[in-house]
């Protein structure tokens, strides 16, 4: 991809960059203005070249394929924080490596913020509260997390992660901010990583039955990715920081079954559902108390989850047709 021009802007690391919220992070920092340079790094062992192509050409940016669990010694002026693993399917696939992703991760990029003297922000999330006894979460509770379940690769990782952003801002002075993410859906999420939204769209698009795990009931709150990525900006433009957790997500809470519902019927879908055993530790209710968000950045999700749901199944369908188109092709 393309180099660096001379431009005087601001040049900024963007970590996890071929995900997909990196890769939305990438093109809303681009539009910004006419000088902020971006310089995408991903190892690709979850993100896709794909979610990046249409940048190639760009030139204020460029790509590195590079894993954060090793050193990076660039010059940047910010850093965002975002490589790791984010679905169940691909954390729990090497559970060490995850682990090395948040934790050693960490490291080097704060590392290379205390060299560079660069803002950095990391993106945490609310698997660090783990299945809550309290709802809604807000950013002083202290979470439920079994230390050994099958997610606690995920959410011990996070946990640390902040635990580290905190200590190199108390003794190194890094200049920190901390976001802490809920349920987002959108394009370019990947059709098969397991995340709830993803999987419903699929199944719905193909009239494959629905399958909901447990009896439905338990709630999520679903954020679109550009009110996602909007708050996550808003954080890093901030002059200044406490360096203490913000919530970013949507309040709006919804059942499982209505989720299923909803699609079902901005799909026109055949499909029906069935119901599976759920998962150990998967979290009964997730809802964000963005009280902070409101005050501090002055923000709060604008987009309906119907809204954002028909430009994700837009999105998905495009990928079906390519995806007939190829076969036919062959």
């Amino acid at each position: 991809m393309s180099g660096f021009n001379t431009s005087s802007g601001r040049r900024i690391l963007v970590t996890g960059a071929a995900g997909f919220l990196g890769s939305h992070l990438c093109d809303r920092l681009l539009a910004s203005d006419e000088t902020t340079e971006v310089l995408a790094v991903d190892s690709l062992f979850s993100g896709a070249r794909s979610n990046l192509e249409h940048l190639r050409s760009h030139s204020r940016f460029d790509f590195m394929r590079h894993d954060v669990t090793m050193p990076l010694f660039v010059e940047v002026d910010e850093i965002y924080n975002l490589a790791c693993p984010a679905s169940p399917v691909h954390y729990q696939f090497d559970p060490i490596h995850t682990m090395k992703t948040s934790i050693n991760g960490a490291i080097n990029m704060l590392g290379l913020a205390k060299r560079t003297r660069a803002k950095i922000l990391q993106s945490s999330t609310s698997e660090v509260y783990g299945d809550p006894t309290i709802s809604p979460q807000h950013e002083g509770y202290l979470g439920n997390v079994n230390t050994m379940g099958p997610r606690a690769c995920y959410d011990e990782g996070k946990r640390s992660a902040e635990t580290l952003f905190h200590n190199y801002r108390q003794l190194h002075g890094v200049d920190t901010r901390i976001v802490r993410i809920f349920n987002t859906y959108g394009p370019r999420m990947q059709p098969e990583d397991g995340r709830v939204v993803s999987n419903f769209i699929m199944q719905a698009l193909t009239d494959q039955p629905i399958t909901v795990y447990g009896d439905g009931t338990h709630t999520r709150s679903f954020c679109y990715v550009d009110d996602l990525i909007d708050a996550i900006v808003r954080v890093m433009d901030q002059p200044t920081s406490d360096g203490s957790p913000i919530n970013t997500g949507n309040p709006h809470e919804i059942t499982i079954n209505e989720l299923a519902s909803t699609i079902i019927d901005l799909t026109g879908s055949k499909s029906k559902i069935v119901y599976h055993p759920l998962p150990q530790d998967d979290p009964l209710q997730r809802r964000p108390d963005i009280t902070k968000a409101k005050a501090t950045l002055g923000w709060e999700p604008r987009i309906s989850l119907r809204e954002g749901l028909t430009r994700t199944i837009a999105y998905f369908e495009k990928l079906l047709v390519q995806a007939n188109s190829r076969q036919a092709a062959e």
